[in-house]
C-alpha cells in the first residue's frame, strides 16, 4: 500500500487586535510560544512556530493584529509586518470573534490574497451560551470571502483545534519538513524571554503605560544550566518609570518573578534575571529610534 506523502508549508495567522491569534498559535504548538494578554497590541513582531507531526510541519506565522484607530510609527510598522507576512505564505488563517465582525475585521478581509486558500477561524466560542446562535454567523461569514473552509473553534479551551490542524494539513503542499522535530520557533530565547516581561507590563499595568513601554535585552549569557539576563524596560516619561517600578519597587519585582517563572518552564532550566526601568522619550515616534530598539 502506497504511504501517504509528507506536507510541509507556512501559514500567515491574521486577523484584528484581541482575537486570539496568539493563543491559538500556543495551542496548536502545545506550548507558550507567543504572549498573550487581554489588550490589543500585544503582538508586535512576526514570530514563526512550527508544528511537527509524523505527516506533516507547519509553520505558523504569528502576526501583530492589523491596526486601524491609529497611525504612529509603531503601528505603521505592525501592519507592514502583517502585509508582508501575506507574501509567501501556502494558506491564511483569518481569526474573527464568534458573533462580532466589526469594521476592524473587515479592513483585514480586504487585505487577504485570492491565490492562496484562506481558511476562516471563529474563535471563543466557549462564551456562547447558546451554540445554535453560532449558524446565522456561519452563514454571514460564507457571504464576506471566498473562504475554503469555516471553522469554529475555542484556542482558550482547545475545541476543535484538532480538527483545523488536520483540515490545514490538506492545503499544504507536498514535502519534506523544513525544520527539525525538536524545533518549535525560529526565534532565539533572548527574544522569547523580552517578549514574556513585556506581556507582564501588558497583564500587571494600567491601560496605557505597556502601549507606551517596550524591552531591550542587555546581556544574555548560558553558565551551566543557568541562564543570566540582564534586560531594561523602556518607557516614554519619568511618571511611566515611577509606575513600573511601583512602591518599593514591588510592581517591577512581581514583573520580574513572573517572567522569569515563564523563562524557566520555557527554557528548561534556572534564569536569574535583572530588570532596570530606562527613559527614552519618543521610543515609537520615529522609524530609526524603533530599528535600534530591536523593531523590524
Amino acid at each position: 500500500m502506497k504511504s501517504l506523502a509528507h506536507r510541509a508549508g507556512s501559514i500567515a495567522i491574521i486577523g484584528r487586535p484581541n482575537v486570539g491569534k496568539s493563543t491559538l498559535l500556543n495551542r496548536m504548538v502545545g506550548m507558550k510560544i507567543s504572549i498573550t494578554s487581554n489588550r490589543p497590541q500585544t503582538t508586535r513582531h512576526r514570530l514563526n512556530a512550527f508544528v511537527t507531526e509524523p505527516d506533516a510541519q507547519m509553520i505558523l506565522v504569528d502576526t501583530p493584529g492589523f491596526q486601524t484607530r491609529h497611525a504612529g510609527s509603531l503601528n505603521r510598522l505592525m501592519n507592514r509586518t502583517v502585509t508582508r507576512s501575506l507574501d509567501a505564505v501556502d494558506a491564511v488563517l483569518l481569526v474573527v470573534e464568534a458573533m462580532r465582525f466589526t469594521s476592524e475585521d473587515r479592513k483585514v478581509v480586504a487585505l487577504l490574497p485570492n491565490r492562496v486558500p484562506v481558511i476562516l477561524v471563529i474563535n471563543k466560542v466557549d462564551k456562547l451560551d447558546d451554540k445554535a446562535v453560532l449558524l446565522p454567523f456561519l452563514e454571514q461569514m460564507s457571504k464576506v470571502f471566498a473562504f475554503a473552509e469555516i471553522v469554529p473553534v475555542s484556542a482558550a479551551k482547545g475545541t476543535q483545534v484538532s480538527h483545523l490542524k488536520k483540515i490545514l494539513k490538506a492545503y499544504l503542499p507536498e514535502g519534506p519538513p523544513q525544520h527539525d522535530e525538536d524545533e518549535v520557533t525560529d526565534r532565539p530565547e533572548r527574544f522569547l524571554a523580552a517578549e514574556l516581561v513585556r506581556e507582564k507590563l501588558f497583564r500587571l499595568l494600567g491601560e496605557e503605560l505597556p502601549y507606551a513601554a517596550t524591552v531591550m535585552v542587555e546581556k544574555f549569557e548560558v553558565r551551566g544550566n543557568i541562564r543570566h539576563i540582564h534586560m531594561a524596560i523602556v518607557v516614554d516619561k519619568p511618571n511611566h518609570k515611577a509606575m513600573v517600578i511601583g512602591k518599593d519597587g514591588a510592581k517591577l519585582k512581581q514583573i520580574g518573578t513572573q517572567a522569569r517563572l515563564d523563562m524557566e518552564k520555557l527554557f528548561g532550566g534556572k534564569v536569574f534575571l535583572e530588570l532596570w526601568v530606562q527613559i527614552k522619550s519618543g521610543w515609537a515616534e520615529t522609524p530609526k529610534s524603533l530599528k535600534n530598539l530591536g523593531y523590524e
